[in-house]
């Protein structure tokens, strides 16, 4: 009886119909990942309580964006520790 059960769940679990959504549920728990930790490492974020407002480090001439349109700084910030 367990055979026949057992037969009937691996055979519908990994059906060739299925394999996308898993490809998709995948993708999207991988994407979803890797925009928090993408989130995480950002300026804004305060991980260390040695200094609490780093914004406040930032120079005239530092630019904290990836990307800069028609600006040029001298330096870009980063950060020291996360």
């Amino acid at each position: 009886m367990s055979r026949k059960l057992r037969a009937n769940f691996l055979k519908n679990w990994f059906a060739v119909e299925a394999t996308p959504i898993f490809v998709v549920v995948g993708a999207v728990i991988l994407g979803g990942s890797w925009y928090l930790t993408r989130l995480a490492r950002g300026p804004t974020i305060v991980w260390t309580k040695d200094n609490p407002t780093p914004w406040n480090e930032i120079q005239p001439n530092e630019g904290t964006k990836m990307l800069t349109v028609n600006q040029h700084f001298d330096k870009s910030w980063e950060r020291k520790k996360l």
